[in-house]
């Protein structure tokens, strides 16, 4: 049977990327210039094409706010939670391909194979933050990661890069098989895959076999999200990917991986006791062992790498507040606690991918300056670059005024809330320690000594473009966060 209107209606950014994404793969071959051709490239025709989908698909997400209610017998949701996420994956993707236009003509890459891959990238993900059943979350975490894959590996001439992209497959594929045979477990105890029938079927009474499948299932997500102890690849893959790649891989799929750890947490009642200490441990390590590594980092992507690690854990921190909240049995401290990881996730995805995009630009060709010290003097060579770059590390860091510190207000609120003492003291503890490494790099920009070599790479317009936008939303969520606290909190009124 042909699915209604409504039903259409509530996939409607997945299917928009999912044209524009074939339409650019086929388009590819007539317009990208063969290798050693000295006739000039259409290729820029296809970027822009991309952004045009891209900026259709976010666009698109009114029909799914408009036509809310589940899809495909069940398998899909659309609500106010889905319709967020969809905004947060598909802002990164249109900023990511415009700030990845000039990247891939600097550097002589192919543009269509890359844009293709980024909008079918975001397919999976949608597909992540919107389905209610663990099957379709699979299928949308396969379709994500396997076009992440040969992203990782897009710099064919760099054996970094290909380095990377074999750690990310082989490390991948072991952490996708954790959360296949989680959800075998889980469909073993209780006879269902889809998220809102597990805690019915089991009336009660939990069976032997669903913690260790929600054990399993938070195995294969937290390597997603790159938390400790599963964090091994991140600094790895995120320096050897080219540099727009590890501004993708640092957002959206994290966006779309914490979209199915809330989902499951606010559906699957056992989670919550289940995952509870799990949370707390993971948060803890992450912070910790994020903040802590990127100390002794001189490589600006792999201290950016680490920082995403224990970003990673301050939204953990709040998962771990809704978790105690829904175990003793609150749900106005539960509903604060989505609502403050929702927020620190929209937060964090603007001022990462502005820092990735940045420094995509003046590492140079090759991104052959990518070591602290040849920051040195930016601040003098090109002041509104440093300028931006500065603003991004001080909401990472979560100075007022910026998005991130009141991000991580949200969190350390709700960690109180929900009695987690300990946990609420670790983000404030882990604050403090991130301050060192973000001021080192603005230190060595604005108060080191320019090499005399170092030359002025300037960044494209349409590069400017996505980091006007990033920039613009990392100052106004930091000085007007009502809107997004607003939609953070209709977002978790809907998963309930």
């Amino acid at each position: 049977m042909f699915p209604s209107h409504a039903e259409l209606a509530r996939i409607a950014p997945e299917i928009v990327l999912t044209i524009f994404g074939a339409l650019v793969m086929l388009a590819s071959p007539f317009f990208e210039k063969p290798p050693g051709s000295t006739q000039p490239s259409g290729a820029n025709w296809l970027t822009g094409f991309a952004v045009v989908g891209a900026a259709l698909a976010l666009a698109s997400t009114i029909f799914p706010a408009r036509h809310p209610g589940p899809a495909f017998s069940g398998l899909i949701s659309a609500n106010s939670f889905s319709t967020l996420l969809d905004g947060i994956i598909l802002t990164v993707t249109l900023l990511v391909l415009l700030g990845a236009a000039g990247y891939l003509e600097r550097d002589n890459m192919a543009p269509g194979e890359f844009c293709a891959l980024v909008l079918f990238a975001a397919v999976g993900m949608c597909v992540m933050a919107s389905a209610t059943e663990l099957v379709t979350i699979f299928i949308g975490l396969e379709v994500s990661s396997i076009a992440s894959y040969v992203l990782v590996g897009y710099r064919r001439d760099s054996p970094l890069s290909d380095e990377a992209a074999m750690k990310y497959f082989l490390l991948g594929s072991f952490a996708t098989a954790f959360f296949l045979y989680g959800i075998a477990l889980v469909y073993g105890a209780s006879g269902t895959t889809r998220l809102d029938q597990i805690s019915a079927s089991h009336a009660g009474v939990t069976p032997a076999l669903l913690p260790l499948g929600l054990g399993l299932v938070l195995v294969g997500l937290g390597f997603k999200v790159s938390v400790a102890p599963f964090q091994i690849w991140t600094p790895d893959v995120y320096q050897g990917a080219p540099a727009p790649v590890s501004a993708l891989l640092s957002t959206g799929p994290k966006a779309a991986a914490f979209a199915v750890l809330l989902r499951i947490v606010a559906s699957v009642d056992a989670a919550s006791g289940v995952w509870l200490w799990a949370l707390w441990t993971v948060a803890l390590l992450s912070m910790f062992g994020g903040n802590l590594a990127a100390l002794a980092q001189s490589n600006s992507k792999r201290l950016l790498a680490y920082s995403s690690i224990a970003h990673a854990g301050y939204i953990l921190a709040a998962l771990a507040a809704a978790a105690a909240a829904a175990k003793s049995g609150d749900p106005d401290v539960w509903a604060k606690g989505i609502a403050a990881a929702l927020f620190y996730l929209a937060a964090y995805v603007l001022m990462k991918l502005g820092a990735f995009l940045m420094i995509a630009h003046i590492s140079g060709p090759g991104e052959q300056r990518q070591e602290l010290s040849d920051f040195a003097g930016l601040g003098t060579r090109q002041p509104v670059a440093a300028a931006c770059l500065t603003l991004f590390l001080f909401s990472l860091l979560g100075l007022p005024i910026t998005a991130g510190f009141v991000a991580k207000f949200y969190v350390f609120g709700a960690a109180l809330s929900s009695h987690l003492i300990w946990l609420a003291l670790a983000v404030a503890v882990n604050g403090v320690i991130g301050t060192y490494y973000y001021l080192r790099l603005v230190v060595v920009m604005y108060m080191g000594e320019p090499k005399p070599e170092t030359p002025r790479f300037p960044v494209p317009a349409t590069a400017v473009v996505a980091l006007f936008v990033a920039a613009a939303g990392t100052v106004y969520f930091g000085l007007f966060p009502a809107q997004l606290a607003t939609w953070a909190a209709q977002a978790a009124a809907s998963l309930r």
